[in-house]
């Protein structure tokens, strides 16, 4: 199969924001009080809010709010807001409208006012629209991401040799199309995967400035446009579809599906081959080299821990008649989803037969295997992530002007760069090139002279576990640091990455 399956727009994101007030707080529910209440400084689970559309039209939609929980936002008759589960059909609808800044406004359907907070308590008493009114959407999803363009079918790539961004690239299995979304003093910063920065300029800079700051708007279904706030807006130009500002966009190019930064992986036998595409659809473990055609999609389900493994051709792999598997699957093709088991960092891969995946002599990927050995043990690297940004149950993974130790509960992430050591081992550096230590306590700084061995494991698409050097796994504390003591795979272990 050729790119058609990739050049279709992807399946767009949930969309999952949380809504600061003109005071800068969020909009946030509080699970023991029943109420909803605006003094929150930052972006966690209780400050995230789907958006859940009804009827949408050009600039306005009607929508209704859900949390976490499954719980909505409410207006009452007195102009009160609680939290909970609609009595009526129009309960707890809004009128949300887009704002040419960016921001957001919702008027309650019932009685025609708006919602509107005092920093700290939210209510719905007006019906004349007022700069207390506006509220400003932050994307919830996890800051690594991808940008489509659905005009051009293509995803943004950012190429430090020439320093610009070009939305050329049909598949987005490259570092290069991965991109870190920051977001400070109500503008987003865009850095590449090398740590350089989108800027109004079309050139990428070294530093976040004034001039690498963009205004963002949102509209349901993951869309979004950056400006730079003067009348620029960021979309693809000339034929080779340079990103950077200009005045004049056509049929829409300055909306992108922004989108969580997907996983891929090569995989590696026990002959140290990779396996690879050849002839079209057969896979063998015939490379010494990673090539486009050796890399896959790791696509899992998080619930049942069934995976998928997309490949460059659009197509999935497949376990076909004879044991033989082969890269011509469809996504819901039963034969496509295989259960993966892990060793000390090696994946094992089970085929809908019940047999194992492994390498045959002639170096053919088949499903043969009854008892799975060392053949059928697969050592897997991640592909497109020189870093991790991890994010758990409490904020990301960073470090903190007030405190020594790793925290896990900050608003803003720090890359953790990647140095593969052995299949499914890395070495820690942080962002000053220093090593990740582990104290006695199975704490963590960031300032180590020695690097260690910490063992990554793959427990859905953009989900991971970590085993420290300590032998413990990894995990979140509610205290907000960050912590290595669990034997066992909690919630708390779990990391988007």
């Amino acid at each position: 199969m050729d790119d058609v399956e990739w050049t279709q727009s992807p399946k767009p994101e949930e969309l999952r924001v949380g809504l600061i007030s003109w005071a800068g707080s969020y909009l946030t529910y509080e699970t023991y009080k029943n109420i909803v209440t605006a003094t929150a400084r930052g972006l966690g689970r209780r400050q995230t809010w789907e958006i859940l559309v009804s009827n949408q039209h050009d600039a306005q939609a009607v929508v209704r709010l859900r949390s976490f929980q499954g719980l909505y936002l409410l207006c009452e008759a007195d102009g009160s807001l609680s939290y909970g589960r609609p009595r009526t059909s129009h309960h707890g609808c809004f009128l949300l409208r887009f704002h040419r800044n960016g921001k957001w406004t919702l008027q309650c359907i019932i009685s025609g006012r708006y919602l509107e907070s005092d920093g700290e308590d939210v209510f719905c008493n007006s019906r004349v629209l007022s700069a207390y009114h506006m509220w400003t959407p932050r994307p919830a999803l996890h800051v690594h991401v991808i940008l489509y363009s659905p005009i051009n079918h293509c995803y943004a790539r950012a190429d430090t040799t020439t320093g610009r961004v070009w939305v050329d690239a049909p598949v987005p299995c490259l570092e290069e199309c991965g991109f870190l979304l920051h977001f400070q003093d109500g503008c987003y910063h865009l850095e590449t995967s090398t740590h350089f920065f989108l800027s109004h300029l079309d050139r990428l800079a070294p530093q976040p400035s004034s001039q690498t700051a963009f205004h963002m708007q949102v509209r349901p279904g993951g869309l979004v446009a950056l400006s730079d706030g003067e009348g620029g807006i960021l979309y693809p130009q000339g034929t080779r579809l340079l990103l950077g500002l200009g005045s004049s966009p056509h049929r829409g190019e300055e909306w992108f599906i922004l989108q969580r930064c997907p996983t891929w992986v090569s995989l590696r036998s026990k002959t140290r081959k990779f396996l690879s595409i050849i002839y079209d659809v057969e896979v063998y473990a015939a490379s010494e080299h990673v090539t486009p055609m050796s890399l896959f999609q790791f696509e899992c389900d998080n619930e049942s821990l069934t995976l998928q493994l997309r490949a460059a051709n659009g197509c999935y792999l497949a376990q076909r008649h004879h044991r033989t598997v082969v890269a011509n699957g469809h996504p819901m093709e039963p034969g496509t989803f295989f259960y993966m088991h892990w060793n000390c960092g090696r994946i094992i891969l089970q085929a809908p037969n019940g047999r194992f995946l492994g390498i045959i002599d002639n170096g053919l990927l088949m499903a043969k295997a009854t008892i799975p050995g060392p053949n059928e043990e697969f050592g897997i690297r991640l592909a497109n992530r020189p870093f991790l940004v991890l994010r758990g149950r409490y904020g990301y993974v960073g470090t903190s002007s007030e405190h020594d130790l790793m925290k896990c509960n900050m608003d803003q992430p720090d890359c953790i760069h990647l140095l593969p050591c052995r299949q499914g081992i890395y070495h820690f550096q942080a962002q000053g090139g220093s090593f990740w230590s582990i104290t006695s306590f199975g704490t963590f700084r960031p300032w180590g002279k020695f690097a260690l061995n910490f063992c990554i494991e793959l427990h859905g698409s953009n989900l991971l576990t970590v085993l420290a050097p300590n032998g413990f796994y990894m995990r979140s504390d509610r205290s907000g640091t960050l912590l290595a003591d669990s034997e066992e795979i909690t919630k708390e272990c779990i990391w988007e990455f």
